[in-house]
């Protein structure tokens, strides 16, 4: 429970009212463990004596030096997030980002931000540090996040906003994204339950979104990330290409390939034959993913604390986020994404 409010015990059936709003009734499936993982039983911290005449000595050993410890463990602060976001030059859409934040429905004392600001030339990190002294200092004791960091790391990548998206610049450019991902993730990550990766230049969201997006309880979930264009009347298509499922034609022509061939989408030159979160039906709520952007990217903390971040290298022929669910699927993480559950990212 937060502060008195609905758990996000999932039920059911999810009453949220962003939900009903959309016309759809969303059925979360229940948890699957990995069929390699190694089975066991709930944790325990007592035995009988009958039971502790079968342990080695090795084992009482470890035993005793986890009751020593047990004092002095910090617990995971419940139900607590940590919001990540990378930025560069991204002055010109803090206002709207921090709109957004305040409007979420969670309280701020479980909301910890970190940024990392990289290779701008803007006013990002002054920005930021004077909506830190707004937020922490001098605004009310209840607007106060649990935490605000801000950490610089500069990567020199000088290349061009109007170049950002040309295909053969991908690779090199989602790298850099990548380690600027792991850097921040490995800085900033406490104690929180939950991670939220969330893009500087979205312009809506529901207030909602997290209570919603916990209530699955899957280790790494996507809404379906849409942006506006006019084509006469104003209409909305997918923005984030890099959540996607395989399909059986995306795997015959992942078998063709060579093990360092990267693949990148969104290119109609280079089809990739996998389905985007805009290609499900009605009825198909909550999908299975292989890969996933991180435009809002919800994250079970254990996920990142396993060891699986965001690979620099190419994986199953993705690096960055793609190459993250990639990685969480093969680590025995449960991957979703919600086709029909959008928000807005900016037409750039």
């Amino acid at each position: 429970h937060l502060n008195g409010a609905p758990s996000v015990k999932i039920e059911k059936k999810i009453e949220t009212k962003y939900i009903h709003a959309l016309g759809y009734e969303y059925q979360p499936q229940p948890k699957e463990e990995a069929a390699w993982l190694p089975k066991m039983g709930p944790v325990r911290s007592t035995w009988s004596k009958s039971e502790l005449d079968t342990f080695s000595d090795e084992s009482r050993k470890i035993l005793q030096n986890n009751k020593d410890l047990a004092e002095q463990t910090i617990d995971p602060d419940n139900d607590s997030i940590l919001i990540l976001t990378p930025m560069k030059n991204s002055a010109g859409y803090i206002p709207k980002y921090f709109e957004l934040i305040d409007s979420l429905a969670y309280p701020h004392d479980k909301l910890s931000l970190a940024f990392l600001v990289s290779d701008s030339t803007d006013k990002t990190q002054q920005l930021l540090i004077d909506a830190k002294r707004r937020y922490q200092e001098l605004g009310p004791v209840e607007k106060r996040f649990k935490r605000f960091d801000i950490y610089r790391q500069d990567f020199f990548n000088a290349l061009p906003q109007e170049k950002r998206h040309l295909r053969e610049n991908q690779r090199n450019r989602r790298i850099i994204m990548a380690r600027a991902r792991n850097y921040l993730w490995t800085r900033a990550l406490e104690d929180e339950q939950w991670v939220a990766w969330i893009d500087s230049d979205l312009t809506s969201y529901p207030p909602t979104i997290m209570r919603d997006l916990m209530a699955y309880d899957k280790d790494v979930i996507v809404p379906n990330c849409m942006f506006p264009f006019r084509n006469g009347n104003l209409n909305y298509r997918i923005y984030d290409f890099n959540a996607w499922q395989e399909t059986p034609e995306s795997l015959a022509m992942i078998a063709k390939l060579k093990e360092d061939d990267f693949l990148v989408e969104g290119y109609s030159s280079h089809p990739t034959h996998r389905k985007h979160l805009d290609k499900f039906d009605k009825n198909e709520t909550l999908v299975p993913l292989d890969g996933v952007g991180g435009t809002f990217t919800l994250v079970k903390a254990h996920v990142h604390r396993s060891g699986v971040g965001f690979p620099t290298w190419i994986f199953q022929h993705q690096v960055e986020t793609e190459g993250f669910g990639k990685l969480a699927n093969a680590n025995g993480f449960s991957v979703f994404g919600l086709p029909h559950y959008n928000i807005h990212h900016v037409n750039n």
